[in-house]
């Protein structure tokens, strides 16, 4: 109530700004369906790909997910040990369709009811399923099954409506990037128009059932596709002067980041086909750990920071240009790097955790509560990796008491934590005492291998690890630092008033360069 007379004075240049724009923007009411249409608070999933050396049983891979707080999961099939696992569960899961289940689905309505009865009726409402997703890229990677994919969604629909699920769980189908001509800027994007006919289907039966569009949208691929012409800071969400932001020439809405501006040309795109009632619903983004050597910017420090940034971005409630008053869940690609998958290297490394669970990184994602616990926040140990030959932990040893000049005076004979006298137990201390004096950095616990990340605290006895003694030294400092940011923020926690502040910030800095016009 105390900003009433500024509000007052802000009141004609909000009025500037709609009339600079309006012939642009969908209308209020196209806005309003949409938000309808999302759950009533942005959220960040994950995929969870299975093509995983020793993946955790469906029982423990469910108890690492609640333990991380991870609330929204999209699987690739309906694997029925995962769903039972699910079950009684706060988790909402997305189940799908694999492609090659599409002709069998397309062409028989009874195996369509068959598909629905066995992966969705028979777990529902006991497992919390929100979504059924229809094929993966289809028009892209498999066009010749194009004119399959709207009858296997209708039959799959018409199953839904017969078991009285259809108000409950959404159909749609994952497109990639591509099926989008001329992305940048959004403004003048539009959909390829050899697909034009199968789209403009899918959009009049996701508008009739208020279902969202899945955009399967990876800035990664935009940066390496258009090196030198997309920043790697405009890639990552970083923060960026004014001279860097990415313009629309037609709208003047400056992009600070492309993920956003990869959102907006799907609205575009939509707009262009007279459907402006649709969500669009971030199924796969993320960026690679590792790559080879045509993959430079496939780094963990890259990966962290997208990542991190991702998160934040849509828990701040961010929205995009276009639409600051909409914010598009997203899933994360991926929850597990499957190193299974065959090369290029950075296929295999997409991952936030390895298959045994353990943190690839460690995300900086301090505020966003518990959600993703291999936050900073949270402690984290560097110890030898198991299975790992002794010749190769003694150097990496040598180096890190060495030239890492770890503390390594613990592990000396007749310290605390010279027993169990081996490689392995020293090794482990003074890459934890390394790790802690980097200050936990991503890439500080590799040892080209030889080391992991692990949130499990590895002292023992009297050893008490570096880790162990920053957690002690710091208990104070962090039950201080919480109280006064009034504690973390929980995920999902309605931030109207942040919201407001963020949009006001938008207007008066379009203001300020269309000013200029």
């Amino acid at each position: 109530m105390e900003n009433h007379n500024t509000l007052a004075h802000l009141i004609p240049l909000l009025f500037l700004l709609l009339s600079l724009t309006a012939h642009l923007l969908p209308k209020s009411a196209s806005a309003e369906v949409i938000k309808a249409q999302q759950d009533k608070e942005p959220f960040v999933g994950v995929n969870i790909g299975t093509d995983v050396s020793n993946l955790l049983p469906p029982a423990d891979l469910v108890a690492f997910l609640q333990l991380q707080k991870i609330t929204h999961v999209r699987l690739y099939d309906a694997n029925a040990e995962i769903l039972k696992a699910l079950a009684k569960t706060k988790i909402r899961v997305v189940v799908s369709v694999p492609n090659n289940q599409l002709l069998a689905i397309g062409s028989s309505n009874a195996t369509a009811a068959t598909w629905i009865g066995r992966n969705v009726a028979a777990y529902f409402p006991q497992t919390l399923i929100t979504a059924v997703s229809v094929g993966d890229e289809v028009l892209t990677t498999i066009p010749g099954a194009a004119p399959l994919l709207m009858p296997a969604i209708e039959s799959l629909y018409s199953a839904l409506v017969a078991a009285n699920l259809h108000t409950q769980i959404k159909i749609s189908t994952p497109n990639s990037a591509s099926v989008i001509l001329d992305p940048f800027p959004p403004s003048q994007a539009f959909f390829n128009q050899s697909l034009s006919p199968v789209l403009t289907q899918l959009l009049q039966f996701l508008s009739r059932t208020q279902s969202p569009l899945m955009m399967n949208l990876y800035p990664y691929y935009v940066f390496m596709q258009n090196k030198g012409v997309v920043p790697l800071e405009n890639s990552l969400f970083k923060p960026l002067t004014p001279s860097k932001e990415m313009v629309d020439p037609n709208t003047l809405l400056h992009y600070t980041n492309v993920l956003d501006a990869m959102i907006d040309s799907v609205y575009f795109s939509m707009k262009n086909l007279n459907v402006t009632d649709v969500a669009v619903l971030v199924s796969e983004t993320g960026w690679p750990s590792k790559g080879d050597s045509k993959e430079p910017y496939a780094t963990a420090d890259n990966a962290d920071t997208f990542n991190s940034n991702l998160i934040k971005h849509v828990l701040d409630h961010s929205g995009t240009p276009l639409h600051p008053e909409i914010t598009s869940s997203v899933y994360i690609y991926e929850l597990f790097n499957e190193d299974l998958r065959s090369p290029p290297v950075s296929e295999a490394n997409w991952g936030l955790f390895y298959g045994n669970s353990t943190p690839v990184y460690l995300l900086h994602v301090s505020g966003s509560g518990t959600f993703l616990a291999n936050d900073t926040t949270n402690q984290t140990y560097c110890i030898a990796t198991e299975g790992v030959d002794g010749k190769t932990l003694q150097a990496a040893l040598d180096w890190a008491c060495g030239p890492g000049r770890a503390n390594c005076s613990e592990i000396q004979p007749g310290e605390s934590c010279y027993q169990p006298n081996n490689v392995h137990n020293h090794a482990s201390y003074a890459f934890d005492s390394y790790y802690q004096k980097e200050g936990r950095s991503s890439g500080s616990c590799d040892f080209k291998g030889a080391a992991m990340v692990t949130t499990t605290d590895p002292s023992s006895g009297n050893c008490v690890f570096p880790g162990s003694k920053i957690v002690s030294n710091r208990t104070n400092e962090v039950v201080n630092s919480t109280q006064a940011s009034g504690g973390d923020r929980v995920v999902g926690l309605d931030l109207t008033a942040a919201t407001v502040v963020h949009m006001l910030s938008g207007v008066l800095t379009c203001l300020f360069y269309c000013s200029f016009l």
